[in-house]
């Protein structure tokens, strides 16, 4: 590789990845002598990178932490997927994260190539953040495929599992990106149920725009947001929840979501949730055990009654079948 520039991004890549690279291996990965690699490094360095070379017959090259963050060689994935997570901790009401990731977005998509700004600006557009928590992942070539067809206004197939494991084919006018801060919903509507449907994204394989265009409907609640906490609420029945924690407030509401809903301190030591959800009784109970301290269920009646079956298990589980024997 003759081009200097180019062999210099090359050699940067490949040492933004965590590990240690030989010389010689480098050297061969860019087809260059070894004394190449080493003329290549020290540019690196004037440059700003901190990399930092090993002794020994071998010998070794890794970019460590400096004083500065140098600039970063990102393929179009990571970019993708980057935006996606500056997005989401732009959307969300965490303190002092809301503004800088804005302010790193708008950086992000400065210096980003024409072909990934248009995916990162269709996938910015087209979502609708709606609360916090936890839970699914999903393939950010998925959003941004979604996201192009709500922009778009252009009719998606895609493959979807339902919650009971059936398989279909799905063909459906996109209308927004909805996310709930643990997973991500499509709102659309369906054409062949002639009706509206929300599809966890996570669950959807191989979206792809059909081309077709439409005309966008009127959306029921008028809300993108509105319209999935009201599906959520007809999937689930609501739990009027009221638990006793043995901690102080701020140390409960650290451990929990903020969508389960404010605590009422009752002592210097204690607190009390009062709140409806429509989430299942397997996902309360584990966020309640998570919290890591004494507590106690008051109701509902079936929270309560699955607890206690969870702690049973729970309790046989940690029973040893017999104590290893001393030598």
């Amino acid at each position: 590789m003759t081009d200097t520039p180019a062999r210099l991004l090359n050699l940067l890549s490949l040492l933004q990845t965590p590990r240690e690279w030989p010389g010689s291996e480098l050297a061969d990965r860019l087809e260059v002598s070894p004394r190449t690699i080493r003329r290549d490094i020290d540019r690196l360095r004037d440059l700003g990178y901190p990399v930092e070379a090993s002794r020994g017959a071998v010998g070794g090259y890794r970019l460590v932490a400096g004083t500065a963050m140098p600039p970063l060689l990102l393929d179009d994935e990571e970019a993708v997927a980057i935006a996606v997570g500056l997005r989401a901790g732009a959307g969300h009401a965490i303190e002092g994260v809301d503004e800088a990731s804005v302010r790193a977005l708008a950086k992000l998509e400065q210096v980003l190539p024409s072909r990934l700004r248009h995916r990162v600006s269709v996938l910015q557009n087209a979502t609708v953040p709606l609360t916090r928590g936890d839970g699914a992942t999903i393939d950010p070539q998925t959003l941004t495929v979604m996201a192009a067809a709500v922009t778009g206004r252009e009719r998606l197939r895609f493959a979807y599992r339902a919650g009971d494991g059936a398989e279909t084919r799905r063909q459906a006018e996109p209308y927004r990106l909805v996310s709930t801060g643990w997973r991500w919903y499509l709102v659309a509507y369906d054409l062949e149920r002639e009706d509206w449907r929300t599809f966890r994204v996570d669950r959807v394989s191989d979206p792809y725009p059909t081309g077709a265009r439409f005309v966008p409907r009127a959306l029921p609640t008028g809300d993108a947001a509105e319209f999935l906490s009201r599906s959520m609420s007809r999937i689930k029945p609501e739990l009027a929840v009221e638990v006793s924690f043995a901690a102080p407030a701020e140390f409960v509401a650290a451990r929990l979501p903020a969508s389960i809903g404010p605590l009422e301190p009752t002592g210097e030591h204690s607190c009390l949730l009062r709140t409806v959800l429509s989430d299942s009784l397997e996902w309360v109970a584990l966020r309640l055990a998570l919290v890591d301290c004494e507590f106690t269920a008051h109701r509902p009646p079936q929270l309560v009654t699955y607890l206690n079956d969870l702690g049973s298990r729970l309790t046989r589980a940690a029973v040893s079948s017999g104590a290893p024997e001393q030598g």
